[in-house]
């Protein structure tokens, strides 16, 4: 994979601190994108213990799913404000269930 991006990136660049950070963007991206597969896999977690009603499923999972979305807020993934907004909403619909 990396030697897939190595060549797109490479090709623009004509200095050699371009070609630099072209290489460095194709190894963050990769790394962010694995961060990324990661905060969204947790959050699917609490989404489907919510739409099967496990409220104590959802609750477990929403322990750490939290840390993950705040973690890669830090980490510049995704917008802190996007991040707490769906902290927000989960919550929200997790306190449904109990009704």
């Amino acid at each position: 994979m990396i030697g897939g991006c190595r060549r797109i990136f490479e090709k623009m660049a004509n200095t050699t601190s371009a070609k630099k950070a072209t290489r460095k963007i194709a190894r963050r991206t990769i790394v962010n994108k694995s961060r990324r597969t990661q905060m969204r896999s947790s959050v699917r977690t609490v989404e489907e213990a919510i739409k099967r009603g496990d409220r104590a499923g959802a609750l477990t999972a929403m322990a750490s799913a939290e840390p993950e979305l705040m973690k890669a807020a830090q980490q510049n993934i995704i917008h802190k404000n996007a991040a707490s907004r769906k902290v927000s909403r989960l919550t929200h619909q997790i306190a449904k269930l109990a009704k």
